[in-house]
């Protein structure tokens, strides 16, 4: 029997509460559809949701990730330092020998930020990777909902565009050259497709912090990063040398990456920030 027809014999009053229940019926089903499609378009790639900025006036704890080879400590004295300044600090210990895939480390940077963030119950928390642990943190915000929950990502001399040093490993000694070497050669598959959009995507506030003295990561300005605040130690300190190995316990490094995790945002540094 046609709709109408069975509305049309109704009494009226059956009929408005009929007609009612259909109108609400529609609201739902459109508020479904309008629901998934926003999810669909927020979804990044990889089904990743696409974070929006995270507030930059809270710091969280902060998440250390050591570089190639995952050694922890070259980065004992930047913790203590953070520590001593009341911040809670964790420092990331890579699966392996931290020469493994980049992609497997930045999983295990998302378990242990996850980790970190619900211990102490905060909003959100800060990440500093050194070396190529700057690269694992991009995978991480990348492809593991890291934009979700960092306010602020410092790299420390990573290789963001690779090194060449990798690419003579792989070409000469490619036995010496691992996963993660192979995967640090520039204009490897990983790097392209980390740099092949936004390099720094939505959600933390990136600062890259380099030296123009850097014998690993060659070029030194492999270590810029489209979008984020870019600073060379050399522009805060211009007679430091300091060499990668360095820059953790460099104290005019250190001296920035405490100003750089401070409440607000990201703040432009000069010659008036070396520490005297």
């Amino acid at each position: 029997m046609h709709h109408g027809r069975v509305l049309s014999s109704l009494a009226p009053a059956r009929r408005r509460f009929v007609l009612a229940l259909l109108a609400l019926a529609a609201v739902i089903v459109l508020a479904a559809v309008v629901a998934v499609a926003v999810a669909f378009v927020a979804r990044g790639p990889g089904g990743r949701t696409d974070a929006l900025p995270v507030g930059q006036s809270d710091p969280g704890p902060v998440l250390l990730v050591p570089g190639y080879g995952g050694s922890t400590s070259s980065l004992d004295a930047l913790a203590g330092v953070l520590r001593a300044r009341g911040k809670t600090v964790q420092v990331l210990h890579l699966p392996g020998d931290g020469t493994g895939d980049l992609g497997t480390q930045a999983k295990a940077l998302a378990s242990a930020a996850n980790e970190l963030q619900r211990g102490q119950q905060a909003s959100s928390i800060d990440v500093v990777g050194y070396s190529a642990g700057g690269v694992v943190a991009r995978l991480w915000v990348r492809d593991d909902d890291g934009a979700a929950i960092a306010r602020r990502v410092i790299t420390l001399g990573s290789p963001h565009h690779g090194t060449d040093l990798a690419g003579a490993a792989g070409s000469f000694l490619p036995n010496a050259c691992p996963t993660a070497c192979q995967e640090l050669v520039p204009g490897s598959d990983l790097l392209s497709a980390l740099n092949a959009q936004d390099e720094t995507p939505d959600g933390p506030t990136f600062v890259s912090i380099w030296t123009t003295h850097d014998n690993v990561v060659l070029p030194p300005s492999s270590a810029r990063l489209s979008g984020a605040l870019n600073v060379t130690v050399q522009a805060v300190c211009p007679a430091d040398q300091v060499q990668h190995g360095g820059l953790p316990g460099d104290p005019a490094v250190q001296a920035m990456v405490v100003k750089e995790l401070a409440a607000g945002p990201a703040v432009a540094l000069g010659r008036a920030d070396c520490p005297r």
